[in-house]
């Protein structure tokens, strides 16, 4: 049976971690960590928090132990969750520099195509509409 676990938080990480949870701008496994943290700070142990968070016991404990190792910024997901990108930045150049041209006009279609010729990357039309769509909506925000 492993050892129990027992954080102890000063009242300046107690508010941290509060203001952390109640933020709708957090990732919700953040504000579950940091309220994970919180019990386990009260006196609640690991089995019981996991009953109420409905994981599995070694959710918490890597929790806590993230805490004890990274401190805050151990209650963030690390890079590499999901699927990697198949597109570069590059990519995007490209097309825009097509379309830029003006020689032609292109639906999505004919650039999935021509991405895929030309540059060996393999998107689908409805992919290369949502970057394209996402790629203009932040250079029109970047604008105002």
């Amino acid at each position: 049976m492993p050892a129990p676990l027992r954080v102890k938080l000063s009242q300046l990480e107690r508010e941290t971690l509060s203001q952390l949870h109640q933020a709708s701008s957090v990732p919700y496994r953040t504000r579950n960590r940091a309220q994970m943290l919180k019990l386990n700070a009260q006196g609640i142990n690991v089995p019981e928090i996991a009953r109420i968070f409905n994981c599995h016991e070694h959710t918490v404990r890597a929790a806590i132990q993230r805490w004890k190792e990274q401190g805050l910024t151990g209650l963030w997901s690390t890079r590499g969750r999901g699927a990697k990108a198949k597109w570069k930045a590059e990519d995007l150049e490209y097309i825009k520099a097509c379309l830029d041209k003006g020689e032609r006009t292109y639906n999505s279609i004919q650039l999935a195509r021509l991405l895929k010729e030309e540059r060996g990357v393999n998107l689908s039309s409805d992919r290369v509409r949502k970057i394209l769509k996402k790629k203009i909506s932040l250079e029109k925000n970047q604008t105002k």
